[in-house]
């Protein structure tokens, strides 16, 4: 029995050597088996400490843990499309065939940017009745002019007098209809008065003009093509603006009503804005039984695509919680909530109980204090960098 008892020391013993070999060649990155079984007594002995580079690179802004609110709010999920008040559908307006096609599909166009070239004999034939008319008017005039002299000399009679000034008045007539004719089909007063000079060879050129500044998205023409005067061969949109459409279910319309504020959350890019319901349709889709609530969103940085999915806030009340943080403020590390908390100029991790949340905030039940330093922003670098190190991922700070 005695040599039995004396086996058993030395294992011991050199089980005993082999730990404190192990704890040396390790350093104090390495807990005692007894540490892991208590990791929420334990303190961290060092923390993870950054340079003043790394703190700027990670973007770590440190906040005093305090009261807050928590809100209640209403989502609404919606989609961007097109502002329609500032969506052309562009046709030739003359029949002819396409000599020139400028632009595609995703090009921006200014406003009076030539698009496309189309030859068009009808477009020849009203041309032509205008300058008819210009000439009719001009013999009609000096018709006229001679008329009145003579009849002012009393040469000639008074009806031949009144004849010219109807021939005159009738040609006039008639060039005023030429003319807004010409003007209907997109000539501008400009392209009139150059019309005058024009060769016989290019009195048959329509040219397609963009409205306004804007984005082609869709295109139906090609050049050889012939073409109708109602074909539609180009949309174009300005998307400086877009219409932002929620879907307001019957449950919810009690709370929803126009002039209200918005939050608007972009699934693209996560891009937020505030914005006001302009409009909430009166009826309930029959098939979705639900309404569309109406946002107009300035776009001039181009981030809301239509297309894209996006979804909607409305605040429905708010109530103040003792101890709140953001919620990128809370990592979860080996299964645990954890706050990370500035102390003595090193990070800890502090293992928190978390309760009620909205989308930005959650209330913080167990396990920080009120005035404790935590880390608000850039705390999912210092994740990354505890979970890539050395650093004992069970460390955390007793309170």
């Amino acid at each position: 029995m005695r040599k039995m008892n004396l086996f058993c020391r030395g294992w011991i013993g050199l089980f005993l050597l082999g730990l404190i070999a192990l704890h040396a060649g390790y350093g104090q990155n390495v807990k005692s088996v007894y540490a892991q079984d208590h990791e929420h007594e334990g303190e961290f002995e060092e923390g993870l400490r950054l340079t003043p580079e790394q703190r700027r690179h990670y973007g770590i802004v440190i906040k005093e843990a305090g009261p807050g609110r928590l809100s209640s709010e209403l989502s609404m999920p919606g989609e961007v499309v097109f502002n329609e008040d500032k969506v052309v559908h562009i046709v030739p307006r003359v029949s002819g065939i396409v000599r020139k096609v400028n632009k595609s599909v995703g090009d921006s166009v200014s406003a009076g940017e030539i698009m496309a070239v189309i030859d068009s004999r009808e477009l020849a034939d009203t041309k032509a009745e205008y300058l008819a008319a210009i000439a009719r008017e001009t013999l009609a005039v000096s018709q006229f002019n001679r008329e009145k002299t003579l009849y002012d000399k009393k040469v000639s009679s008074e009806q031949d007098f009144l004849d010219a000034q109807e021939a005159l008045a009738n040609a006039s007539i008639e060039l005023r209809a030429a003319k807004q004719k010409l003007l209907a089909l997109g000539c501008t007063d400009d392209d009139l008065t150059d019309l005058c000079v024009e060769q016989e060879a290019t009195i048959t050129r329509y040219e397609i003009k963009a409205p306004f500044d804007g984005i082609v998205t869709a295109k139906h023409v090609s050049i050889g093509e012939s073409i109708d005067s109602d074909a539609e061969i180009f949309t174009v949109a300005d998307l400086s603006s877009v219409w932002v459409n929620l879907t307001v279910y019957m449950k919810d319309l009690a709370f929803v009503h126009k002039g209200q504020s918005v939050n608007l959350k972009s699934d693209h890019g996560g891009v937020q804005i505030q914005g006001m319901l302009n409009m909430i349709t009166p009826f309930v889709d029959e098939a979705t039984r639900s309404a569309t609530a109406r946002i107009i969103v300035d776009n001039a940085d181009g981030h809301w695509r239509p297309g894209t999915f996006v979804n909607g806030f409305v605040r429905l009340d708010e109530k103040e919680v003792p101890l709140v943080v953001p919620l990128k403020a809370i990592q979860v590390i080996e299964g645990r909530n954890v706050v990370f908390i500035e102390h003595e100029g090193a990070f800890e991790m502090v293992p928190v109980q978390l309760g009620q949340s909205d989308r930005e905030h959650v209330e913080i039940v167990a396990g920080l204090q009120a005035g404790d330093a935590y880390v608000a922003e850039g705390a999912f670098g210092l994740k990354a960098t505890v979970v890539t190190s050395n650093l004992d991922t069970h460390a955390g700070h007793g309170h």
